[in-house]
């Protein structure tokens, strides 16, 4: 799907507010109600506004801490890798995952509430996952830059 400035700069409005009017949204993009209405139903139907969401705060939730794991498979079998990727699926604190190149096989972004938390997830989540060999944590200290936008060029 090809997207035009009107779309981008509807886009861009939406990414930082997903809860704005048609009408407020329309006179943001200087497109008339129906045009931008139209053009917001063609980006979810065309897959380029995949869903619209809150943003939790992640301490006032608590779950203040970040833990980077990275994961290495015995083996980088299609079955070994299916099996770990539908498990990681199944554990809420996972936020991201990610299949790597490079020394380790994945890279996921974890949510914890303290370290003992975080403890007892590694023991009873992580290093149960199917085919998992290696397990390497970085805890994050202090968020630098969190954004969810899109940079649209």
């Amino acid at each position: 799907m090809d997207i035009d400035r009107y779309d981008k700069a509807i886009l861009e409005v939406l990414q930082n507010d997903g809860r704005i009017s048609n009408v407020q949204l329309a006179g943001l993009v200087n497109l008339s109600e129906s045009a931008c209405l139209r053009r917001v139903r063609a980006l979810e139907d065309g897959g380029i506004i995949d869903r619209y969401v809150a943003l939790l705060n992640q301490p006032k939730a608590g779950l203040s801490g970040n833990v980077f794991v990275s994961i290495g498979l015995h083996r980088e079998e299609d079955s070994e890798l299916a099996a770990f990727e539908e498990a990681v699926r199944n554990i809420p604190e996972v936020m991201e995952c990610y299949l790597m190149t490079g020394e380790f096989d994945y890279l996921l972004r974890v949510v914890v509430s303290d370290m003992a938390d975080f403890e007892r997830l590694h023991k009873e989540s992580l290093t149960r996952l199917p085919g998992v060999a290696r397990v390497n944590s970085s805890v994050a200290i202090r968020t630098v830059r969190r954004k969810t936008e899109l940079p649209l060029r």
